[in-house]
């Protein structure tokens, strides 16, 4: 059995929030979700679970930290072309996220883009051609 990702996001506005991870593409899985909680899909592996401050508040005594003001992760998710990065941040600054609050990487055989959702957690999209990075980090070694 593959190994499956579940990422923790406190929101401020669960309805908000489903809603913008829905247009970036991800689907909601009602089996899982309700009016604390939204299970939202992004591939067979990936999940993010978008939380009420109260629900997360049940999984930690922390203090949860306003991500426009403090960064405690980046999300980094692949895609299939540098096409697929720019479509997906183009959906996010649709659904009312921000594009590129960390630089744009593109080294040519890696190309990579980020997007903040509305409660300011970012999500990093990069696309990689293997073969090509292969390739240029033995040159590298070699040099």
């Amino acid at each position: 059995m593959a190994k499956m990702i579940f990422v923790n996001l406190p929101v401020s506005n669960l309805p908000r929030s489903t809603a913008f991870y829905e247009a970036v593409g991800a689907t909601k899985n009602p089996q899982f979700s309700d009016d604390t909680a939204s299970c939202m899909v992004i591939s067979e592996t990936i999940f993010a679970m978008l939380l009420t401050h109260d629900k997360f508040r049940q999984f930690t005594p922390k203090k949860i930290v306003d991500a426009k003001t403090s960064s405690e992760v980046l999300i980094c998710l692949s895609a299939d072309s540098r096409e697929a990065v720019d479509e997906m941040v183009k959906k996010a600054i649709s659904a009312g996220g921000a594009a590129d609050p960390t630089p744009k990487q593109d080294f040519g055989f890696m190309y990579g883009r980020s997007f903040e959702d509305p409660d300011g957690h970012i999500w990093e999209v990069m696309w990689m051609d293997v073969e090509a990075a292969t390739k240029a980090h033995s040159a590298d070694a070699t040099a």
